[in-house]
C-alpha cells in the first residue's frame, strides 16, 4: 500500500512538473525591429513620429472614414497624448515608440521597437505641422518575417477632415512659423470650434497659398511626403 501511495504521488509530482513546464516554454519569441522614417518634403516638418506594433485587430484611421479623436488630435494640434493613452490600453497593442522632437523637412528618424506573435503589424502617425489637419502616416503595415528582412514604403499626405484649411498661421500650430524662421503672430495648439468640419479622411490637396501665410514655395508638397523602412533586426 505504501508503495502504491509513493509512486502515486510521484505521478502526481511528475503531472505537475508537466503542467507547469510548458509555460515558460510556450512565450513566443520577441522580436525587434529599427523603423526609419524620412522626411520626403521640402517644406513640411512633422511632429515626432508615433509608431506602434499590434494585431490585426488594430485600426489607427481608415482613408474615406471620419477620423477619430485620436488621429484629430495628432492633425490639428500635433497632440500625441489621445493616441499614446488609446494605444497603451488597447490589449492587441504589443509595443509604442515615438521621436523625441519634430522630424525636419529632408531629416530622417531611426526608432526601435518590438513584437511577439500575432503582432505582426505596425503603424505610425504624425502630423504635418504645418497644415489646418494635415497629417501622414500607415495602417497595419505588415512586420517583415525573418531577421535581415525589410519593408519599404511611401505614404501620402492625408486631410483629417475636421478643420478647413485656411492656412493662417493664427489656426496653426506654433512651431510651423519658428521651424521656418519666421517671427508672426502666434499660433495655436487648441482646436477652434469655428473651424470645425465633418469631413473624412482623405488624400490632402496640398498648400493652395495666395488666401493667407502659408505659400507654395515654402510649405507645398507632392506625394510622397515619406519613407518609411522597416528591418527586423532580431
Amino acid at each position: 500500500m505504501r508503495g502504491r501511495i509513493l509512486a502515486g504521488l510521484a505521478s502526481i509530482a511528475c503531472l505537475a512538473a508537466l503542467a507547469v513546464a510548458p509555460v515558460g516554454a510556450a512565450e513566443p519569441p520577441v522580436a525587434t525591429y529599427e523603423v526609419t522614417i524620412e522626411n520626403l518634403t521640402d517644406g513640411q516638418p512633422y511632429t515626432p513620429p508615433l509608431i506602434a506594433t499590434h494585431r490585426a485587430a488594430t485600426d489607427i484611421f481608415t482613408v474615406g472614414q471620419p477620423a477619430s479623436f485620436e488621429i484629430k488630435e495628432i492633425a490639428e494640434n500635433g497632440n500625441l497624448g489621445p493616441m499614446m493613452t488609446l494605444l497603451g490600453s488597447d490589449k492587441h497593442v504589443f509595443d509604442t515608440a515615438v521621436a523625441a522632437g519634430p522630424l525636419l523637412f529632408g531629416g530622417s528618424v531611426t526608432l526601435t521597437v518590438t513584437a511577439a506573435k500575432g503582432a505582426n503589424f505596425l503603424s505610425f502617425a504624425s502630423m504635418l505641422i504645418c497644415t489646418n489637419d494635415g497629417f501622414t502616416g500607415v495602417d497595419a503595415l505588415r512586420l517583415p518575417k525573418s531577421v535581415g528582412d525589410e519593408v519599404v514604403v511611401t505614404t501620402a499626405g492625408y486631410d483629417a477632415g475636421t478643420e478647413r484649411n485656411t492656412e493662417d498661421y493664427k489656426d496653426i500650430v506654433p512651431p510651423c512659423q519658428g521651424l521656418h524662421g519666421v517671427m508672426v503672430e502666434p499660433g495655436t495648439d487648441m482646436s477652434n470650434p469655428a473651424l470645425a468640419e465633418g469631413g473624412v479622411i482623405h488624400h490632402h490637396p496640398g498648400i493652395q497659398g495666395g488666401v493667407d501665410d502659408l505659400t507654395v514655395a515654402t510649405h507645398d508638397w507632392s506625394n510622397p511626403v515619406a519613407e518609411v523602412t522597416v528591418e527586423r533586426v532580431s
